[in-house]
């Protein structure tokens, strides 16, 4: 799911999706999916009960915390000058590129700096060993500091280097790491900033690595083992849905020993959730949503800051392709198999074209080395893009759709709208993107994702049951079927079990 503010972190989907038959290689038009995406199999903010995160130790410092120090003895923000390099300074009046600073955790007290072109913080050894810089591309000793919060005001914090002294502010333009420290945390302490944080990630990545080896491992299985259960899948099979879409993160094809900080378990958990679909008779598609390096610097996507990696190297798009295939492999034979995404949501221009078709190519092979029957799903790419820039590929590759995220979210276009307007608006503008990308001789079209939400404030149930009824009515058209996004969220309208518990939504 399109995701430009802070909203989900482990979800299950399910995909309200219209259910379609391969009849020699062809799409069955007279059957379509309706589905529900499965948020919980991955972690990230509003899609997992808060709890979760309630219990992480110095939970305001995670991975990719967005953070800015101000130095209280000259009133300026620290910098680093031309984003990285060699020149550290505090004499910005207001704070924005430069003056960011992005958390990498080690431990709760512990913490990597990275600054805005992806160099680290740290300590030059050229010198006296006091000077600061910004030129590693990987953390190490030099690199690791410590945030000392004044226990009376924790806006108020000193920094400590890894050669156990306090950074100081000289002057505007000097910088060093050479201040005993004190007890004193008035403004004429050089040592102490105002911190400010004025962004936050709250993902898998956070989650684990915000935990530790020693909690996560219990708190991440506790969360599987109670976040979607059989019931669910009852409940499922019951309200009208035949489909799942279950997102996963690409440390699953190393269970039950993924790489650090990811936890064994979540195998074992769509292990289940294969068992469950085949009990109640829904289908399942697996969705690749987290892909190695992040493949879009979303939460959702496990980013650990922010960064957008993926792609960037051919070895990086074959570790992608051995996930797709391990994930192809192990379900095949299941007769709840239905489709594989093979990435989420990749962000252009990020994700170049090139390196996309190349990754849908190897992944659509690796599939069919298992599956003749399987749908592979090919996620249209988010931010600038043309629609039907998958068609040339997709229409030459057996049993492949397209998937598009329509959410009245996200963008100004929506910020003064009434409800009838949203209503509107997926009636004409909705109605004709998918038009748009829909022919009668390209590939199907599913909705992935969608909700009955909106930037709308004082909207009632039934204005929320008219909205809902309007996507299904046009989102009914898509030749694949759809997906709400999801089945279970800490915020209502999110939720498909509470819109379908309340009477908003009516299959």
């Amino acid at each position: 799911m399109a995701i430009f503010s802070v909203k989900r972190l482990l979800t299950t989907s399910l995909l309200l999706a219209l259910m379609v038959s391969l009849s020699h290689g062809r799409l069955n038009p007279s059957f379509k999916i309706k589905a529900v995406n499965l948020g919980g199999w991955l972690v990230t903010e509003g899609w997992i009960k808060p709890s979760l995160f309630e219990g992480i130790p110095n939970k305001d410092f995670l991975d990719g915390a967005v953070l800015q120090f101000k130095s209280v003895t000259v009133g300026k923000y620290l910098c680093a000058e031309l984003g990285g390099g060699t020149i550290l300074v505090a004499n910005r009046t207001s704070a924005s590129r430069w003056e960011t600073f992005k958390m990498w955790r080690i431990n709760e007290t512990h913490f990597n700096f990275r600054v805005f072109n992806k160099q680290f913080l740290g300590l030059d050894t050229s010198g006296n060993g006091t000077d600061l810089v910004a030129i590693s591309n990987t953390p190490g000793r030099l690199e690791t500091f410590e945030i000392v919060k004044n226990s009376n005001d924790s806006t108020r914090v000193r920094i400590r280097a890894s050669n156990g002294f306090f950074l100081q502010v000289k002057t505007g333009e000097l910088l060093t790491a050479d201040y005993a420290g004190g007890s004193n945390w008035g403004d004429d302490d050089p040592s102490v900033f105002v911190m400010t944080i004025p962004g936050k990630m709250q993902g898998e990545f956070q989650v684990t690595n915000g935990y530790g080896p020693k909690l996560a491992p219990g708190v991440m299985r506790e969360h599987w083992r109670t976040f979607i259960v059989e019931k669910d899948f009852k409940f499922i099979s019951e309200n009208g849905l035949n489909a799942v879409r279950i997102p996963v993160g690409w440390w699953i094809a190393i269970d039950p020993s993924p790489p650090k900080p990811y936890v064994g378990g979540s195998l074992q958990a769509l292990d289940n959730a294969f068992s469950w679909a085949e009990k109640y008779k829904v289908k399942v598609i697996i969705d690749l949503h987290a892909a190695p390096g992040s493949q879009n610097g979303f939460e959702h996507s496990s980013s650990r800051d922010g960064s957008q990696e993926w792609g960037l190297t051919d070895s990086n798009i074959q570790q992608t392709v051995k996930v797709i295939e391990f994930l192809t492999a192990r379900y095949a034979k299941s007769p709840s198999l239905y489709a594989v995404e093979l990435m989420n949501e990749p962000l252009s221009p990020g994700v170049t074209l090139h390196s996309l078709t190349k990754y849908y190519k190897a992944g659509y092979g690796a599939v069919r080395k298992h599956s003749s029957t399987a749908y592979v799903v090919m996620s249209n790419r988010i931010g600038p893009s043309e629609p039907r820039e998958l068609f040339p590929l997709a229409s030459g590759l057996t049993g492949t759709v397209i998937d598009i995220h329509y959410y009245n979210l996200y963008s100004n276009i929506f910020d003064n709208m009434t409800v009838q307007q949203n209503i509107d608006y997926i009636h004409t503008n909705r109605s004709a993107q998918l038009h748009y990308v829909t022919a009668s001789n390209g590939p199907p079209i599913f909705i992935g994702e969608w909700v009955a939400e909106w930037q709308v404030s004082g909207a009632t149930n039934e204005d929320y049951r008219r909205f809902g009824q309007a996507q299904l009515e046009v989102y009914g058209r898509a030749t694949f079927g759809w997906a709400y996004w999801t089945l279970r969220n800490v915020n209502s309208h999110w939720s498909r079990e509470w819109m379908i518990n309340n009477g908003n939504i009516k299959l």
